[in-house]
């Protein structure tokens, strides 16, 4: 399932109006793509929002001199998803997070998240920052480390939804000690 037109979103000069066009088209997608994880469409009313936040925006510059880790998530459906660590983001307030490649089909970049409403307010296993093999990149320059990492942005795997699905969850090199009550909350009956 892909996320809104990356473009569109990118091309908005108001990050919060940039937000309200992804969460529109991603709520769309939830209820009517046929690979949508959510079991009951007829009656599904979108998900859960947390107000927008500017302070949890952030353009960042990816540490690279990490050790190389490489994460394998075993799935009931694609096999082991290999994942290889390419960086750290430093956000300041709220913790750092390791930057993933994603090795297999469609490659591109992978960042979870794990907030300390994690099973609370937000889904136990951690949300999804940036994923760019479903669209979620928010942009930056790859070759100068740089990237935008908005929260407010965050979603629910696929998991969240539906236990048929088999996600990557957020390791603990993704948790961080703060709140984040922004973004997809805990996902709606």
């Amino acid at each position: 399932m892909c996320l809104p037109s990356t473009k569109r979103v990118r091309a908005q000069s108001d990050p919060a109006q940039a937000h309200k066009i992804w969460r529109t088209g991603r709520d769309e997608l939830l209820k009517t793509h046929p690979a949508s994880p959510v079991e009951d469409r007829s009656t599904y009313e979108g998900p859960e929002i947390g107000a927008y936040r500017a302070d949890l925006r952030f353009d960042v510059t990816i540490d690279q001199d990490v050790e190389s880790v490489r994460w394998e998530v075993p799935s009931a459906t694609d096999g082991v998803i290999p994942f290889s660590r390419v960086g750290v983001a430093h956000l300041p307030g709220v913790g750092d997070l390791d930057v993933w490649w994603l090795e297999s089909y469609g490659g591109g970049l992978f960042v979870p998240v794990k907030d300390a409403l994690a099973g609370k307010q937000t889904y136990g296993g951690g949300r999804y920052l940036i994923d760019t093999v479903k669209g979620a990149d928010l942009g930056g320059d790859l070759t100068a480390g740089t990237l935008t990492l908005d929260l407010n942005f965050t979603y629910n795997p696929s998991c969240a939804y539906s236990p048929r699905w088999t996600c990557p969850l957020a390791p603990k090199t993704n948790t961080v000690p703060v709140e984040l009550p922004v973004g997809e909350l805990t996902p709606r009956p």
